[in-house]
């Protein structure tokens, strides 16, 4: 197939990453959402079992779009997981820590009638999906700032900076949208699944959070737009060459970022999209039409990382102190014969996971109340 080339392959697996990375973030981003909410919408102990039941049966399938995502990153661009995994050492450690605690809190919370015991669990479930979705934006941020890493002539990969300095204002401001974007997420989630005073005040912050969702986003969007240096690729970006990051030349930019909203047009429909999105879903709080509330949602988080991705693109993960080692999507990637084997695997299974996933959110849907696990209290978390 002649017209599958290596740059051609390279840029399908691009946009094969921002799939899965989108699919975490809107399926699984839900439930964090759902986590970190749980002692604001739940005053009682019954209804907060109504909340962890309501992503009960499904969080550990959505979960495997992350799994889905790192393989692939692992498999397609293999100096960036090395690179992101080397650099994000401890963040993802902290990351995986909450990711554990989320089933043990599951599991265990209800084990034990002691109201004590299910407290702590339901301040570990929180504070797991808030700690999550900050580290989430807040390793998006650190991409668009720069990493502190660099090559050897062997390839070698050397990370020079510390935990602490992932967090800067820029950073934190970028993790502090996407807690508001989970969270709004997440009570769109509970006002599709849940009714009565749940629901209601899952309303009441859906509303809330979708409206600072928007403007968190464009303050993100203009300080990394104009307030900070942006990456330009000067010279040596062969998108048919092998992978080589010390090939090129890269040059820091004022408004660099800024850019890259010319050359690609649909960042701003992505934008629009947010800003459309984040305001629909602030207006059909506490309405009836609790599914186009959660769906609009849903596009307010994929727009939100279209826009990033498409900003940074080519970079995939720039660096802050050697500029021209920053790592690209024509320079990290696997050999074309991995790619298009790979490929072959998506074509295959990615069809059977969406359909599968598909018949399960249809299987479980309906709404629950604390009616249904007074009726059946050993059949749920």
């Amino acid at each position: 197939m002649e017209w599958l080339d290596y740059p051609t392959l390279r840029l399908i697996w691009w946009l094969l990453i921002g799939v899965l990375l989108i699919g975490f973030a809107v399926m699984d981003g839900f439930d964090l959402g759902v986590a970190g909410l749980l002692p604001f919408v739940a005053r009682t102990d019954a209804e907060r079992r109504v909340v962890i039941n309501s992503i009960g049966p499904t969080w550990d399938g959505n979960q495997v779009w992350f799994i889905l995502g790192g393989g692939a990153v692992f498999a397609a661009f293999p100096l960036l997981y090395a690179a992101a995994f080397s650099g994000f050492y401890l963040a993802m450690f902290l990351l995986l820590v909450t990711f554990i605690i989320r089933p043990v809190g599951f599991e265990f919370r209800s084990k034990i009638a002691n109201p004590r015991w299910r407290s702590t669990w339901d301040i570990l479930l929180c504070g797991g999906g808030l700690i999550a979705a900050l580290v989430f934006g807040v390793a998006v941020g650190n991409l668009f700032v720069g990493v502190p890493f660099y090559f050897d002539p062997d390839l070698r990969f050397f990370y020079t900076g510390h935990f602490w300095q992932l967090f800067t204002p820029f950073t934190l401001l970028c993790g502090l949208t996407s807690v508001a974007m989970l969270l709004m997420h997440g009570a769109s989630f509970l006002g599709l699944k849940t009714e009565g005073d749940i629901a209601r005040r899952a309303a009441t912050i859906q509303r809330s959070t979708a409206l600072i969702t928007a403007v968190l986003f464009l303050t993100c969007a203009m300080w990394a737009g104009y307030g900070m240096e942006g990456y330009h690729i000067t010279a040596g970006a062969d998108p048919a060459a092998g992978s080589n990051p010390l090939a090129k030349t890269v040059a820091m930019v004022p408004d660099g970022w800024a850019a890259a909203w010319g050359r690609f047009p649909f960042t701003w429909l992505a934008t629009a999209l947010v800003v459309g999105g984040a305001i629909t879903t602030a207006l059909l709080a506490g309405r009836r039409y609790t599914g186009t509330a959660f769906v609009s949602s849903g596009l307010t988080v994929a727009g939100i990382i279209i826009n990033a991705g498409s900003t940074l693109f080519p970079f995939f993960m720039p660096s802050s102190s050697h500029p021209s080692m920053s790592l690209t999507l024509w320079d990290a990637s696997s050999s074309a014969t991995t790619l298009l084997i790979m490929l072959g695997a998506v074509v295959v299974f990615m069809p059977l996971i969406v359909v599968y996933t598909a018949w399960v959110y249809r299987v479980m849907r309906g709404t629950l109340s604390t009616d249904t696990i007074a009726r059946k209290p050993k059949s749920f978390y």
